[in-house]
């Protein structure tokens, strides 16, 4: 071979260049080595952690008070319960077979984490959207949750067990799909590839139209401006948010002052490009907001701050810990978990939000960004039948895209390639974890029916 033919750009073999045969011959012999029936086997580990183990360890480091919040929105319907298990999911992954290709993982990619929002030059887009969890990870894990979530919100909105065992199997079909289209493209145009109205019509989702179409509209509406409206008030010169307990409240002056002070750090871990433009800004007013479900007991601020001529910017300021997936991926971490989490989001999703960056409080790490970014999404949980199996095929279509961002398209395509064996695998996988997800739901139930987790419904 010509010494030129043998160049790269890097000497690690995780990023070798491979030719598109060597990389297409890397699938084919990998699905020799984990046949498409293997992605159904759900094994659970004899060290399975008990519901009240993994509650309680996933409340560690949460605002005691917040608790009993958290508790209340896991307890509203197993969906609910399975978005705050991400942690124990992945421990029951770990045990699963995997092909060993890798990608960036969204790592809790359940149905209700997709969603629209506006990337850097303003365009509202539709993507994956929470990256809290997010690690590099087999591909495989991210596809599972979806498809495990989508049975979940079928069941509880009373579909069917073939209708949303179809949104499963469907969502792993327009997985497969997109990614066979994504790797005959030119690596520039997979990478740009945008998920825009263009690539949703592709999967021909006409049941969803209707909710799509609201989404966006709210999309438009969900900003800055519209929650200064709606959350803030004039007092003299000082520009102030309401407090709305517990959901809405004001932090003390120190507090304040220390997140503010972090802010002047964040700007520094915001590309050169945007630093100008987020130091024209003036802030006013810091409050803390409980936010999600799995979020619930994490500190979160939003900030206040003035733009030109009473233009209003809210930033979130978001705690960041470990991933509930460190556990069981091997990879090289950041020392910063904000880092951690805005570095995924900015690897996974085609485009994003101008204002992302991290900084830190004390010794404790968040995130920031801003907040009601044009943001909407479709809850799965109040779809019909035909409209969850659109929105199946759309958020597969969507995990695909997100994952050939980091992995290899074309060799994913190769191991893929006349999967519908694989489809109804992973369906038939989503069933199972579904089954445990509801007898884990029972469980967490008993324990807060026993008085042993304390719960506060939602306000």
């Amino acid at each position: 071979m010509d010494a030129r033919t043998q160049r790269t750009l890097f000497a690690d073999a995780d990023h070798a260049w491979l030719s598109a045969d060597e990389a297409r011959d890397l699938g084919h012999a990998l699905r020799e080595k984990v046949p498409f029936e293997a992605h159904a086997e759900l094994t659970l580990s004899p060290a399975r952690p008990t519901i009240a183990e993994h509650i309680h360890r996933t409340n560690e480091g949460r605002v005691e008070d917040l608790i009993p919040i958290r508790i209340g929105r896991m307890s509203e319907t197993p969906f609910t319960f399975y978005r705050g298990i991400a942690g124990l999911m992945a421990h029951d992954l770990h045990d699963d077979p995997v092909t060993g290709l890798h990608a960036q993982l969204c790592g809790d990619a359940h149905a209700a984490n997709f969603g629209l929002f506006a990337g850097r030059l303003g365009g509202i887009i539709m993507d994956v959207n929470d990256f809290d969890e997010t690690v590099p990870g087999p591909w495989e894990w991210d596809l599972k949750r979806l498809a495990a979530s989508l049975v979940l919100a079928g069941r509880d909105n009373g579909i069917d067990r073939d209708s949303y065992s179809k949104a499963a199997r469907h969502a792993s079909r327009a997985y497969r799909r997109t990614m066979h289209r994504l790797a005959d493209l030119t690596f520039l145009d997979s990478w740009r590839t945008l998920p825009d109205d263009t690539a949703i019509s592709e999967i021909k989702a006409k049941h969803l139209e209707d909710d799509l179409e609201d989404a966006r509209e709210k999309a438009q509406r969900n900003a800055s401006r519209r929650v200064a409206d709606k959350w803030t008030v004039q007092d003299g010169d000082r520009w102030r948010f309401t407090d709305d307990p517990p959901i809405r409240t004001h932090v003390t002056d120190d507090v304040e002052e220390q997140v503010i002070e972090a802010l002047r750090h964040y700007i520094e871990t915001v590309p050169a490009a945007q630093r100008t433009l987020l130091r024209r800004y003036r802030p006013h007013d810091v409050v803390h907001r409980i936010v999600g479900t799995g979020s619930v007991g994490l500190r979160s601020y939003l900030v206040l701050l003035e733009g030109n001529a009473g233009e209003a910017l809210i930033l979130q300021v978001k705690q960041a810990t470990a991933s509930q997936l460190d556990p069981y991926v091997h990879y090289t971490a950041p020392e910063h978990h904000g880092q951690r989490v805005i570095e995924g989001t900015k690897l996974v999703q085609a485009d994003h939000d101008v204002t992302l960056g991290w900084t830190s409080i004390d010794d404790q790490h968040y995130y920031v960004r801003q907040f009601r970014n044009h943001k909407a999404d479709i809850d799965p949980e109040t779809l019909t039948s035909k409209n969850l199996d659109d929105y199946g095929r759309l958020t597969g279509a969507l995990l695909a895209r997100a994952h050939a961002r980091t992995g290899d398209p074309r060799a994913l395509s190769a191991y893929l390639r006349k999967g519908k064996h694989f489809d109804r695998a992973i369906a038939a996988y989503a069933n199972a974890y579904a089954d445990q997800a509801e007898q884990d739901y029972r469980k967490f139930t008993s324990l807060i029916d026993a008085g042993e987790l304390p719960i506060q419904r939602d306000v």
